[in-house]
């Protein structure tokens, strides 16, 4: 397994959380491709921890479906499934509609306001190529009506199932594609700002759906 070369230093409060999402993020990111086996020892390495963190963010790793554990042979990061990838997409999209739809009554000028910075950014990033800047905006102004709904038991649906997403959302915000979800943010802004909850829910849902499993 190849491992980076460098890496930035960790912080010392480096926890089981922080071990997990750097590695899920260097999956989603494909620092680790598909198919490439993960060893322990030389994970706790390049993150400077034991592997006691290490085997534990795996094992969480498994639960998302983004890495494969053949206990007592190997543990290797999973090909792009298309089936996973609908079924968590579904689940993803019903999430955001609930989050929306909970959401919209509650929501004030500033947290609207703050979801269209948020797509300002996206735009930008979409069109400067710089995915990973398009993905944090998206996070941003979808997480607005998640965190105003505060429904946890939500979140914690959404934070197992979103990352087997991130795959396939890096190679739609990569194309000209991902221009369009700025009219559909524009969109969802302008209904959330309306009030009008059963318009804004639907385009929530519709943009998390429409996304392909072959990205």
């Amino acid at each position: 397994m190849p491992i980076p070369a460098a890496s930035p230093p960790p912080d010392r409060r480096l926890l089981r959380d922080d071990v997990y999402g750097r590695l899920r993020d260097a999956i989603i990111d494909g620092t680790f491709e598909p198919g490439e086996q993960l060893r322990d020892a030389e994970l706790a390495t390049w993150l400077g921890v034991s592997r006691t963190p290490v085997r534990e963010a795996l094992l969480r790793l498994g639960q998302t479906g983004l890495v494969v554990a053949r206990p007592g042979r190997s543990t290797t990061v999973s090909t792009i499934s298309e089936r996973a990838v609908r079924e968590a997409r579904d689940v993803v999209a019903a999430m955001h509609e609930l989050a929306v739809r909970e959401a919209v009554p509650s929501l004030t000028d500033e947290d609207v306001e703050r979801m269209r910075e948020a797509n300002s950014r996206f735009e930008q990033a979409v069109l400067a190529g710089d995915v990973d800047a398009a993905l944090a905006a998206d996070d941003e102004l979808h997480g607005v009506p998640v965190a105003v709904c505060g429904n946890q038991s939500l979140l914690t649906v959404l934070e197992q199932f979103t990352p087997v997403l991130r795959r396939a959302e890096r190679l739609r915000f990569a194309s000209i594609d991902g221009r369009d979800s700025v009219a559909r943010h524009a969109e969802l802004i302008r209904l959330c700002a309306a009030g009008d909850v059963e318009g804004a829910s639907a385009i929530a849902f519709g943009t998390f759906h429409e996304l392909s499993p072959e990205g």
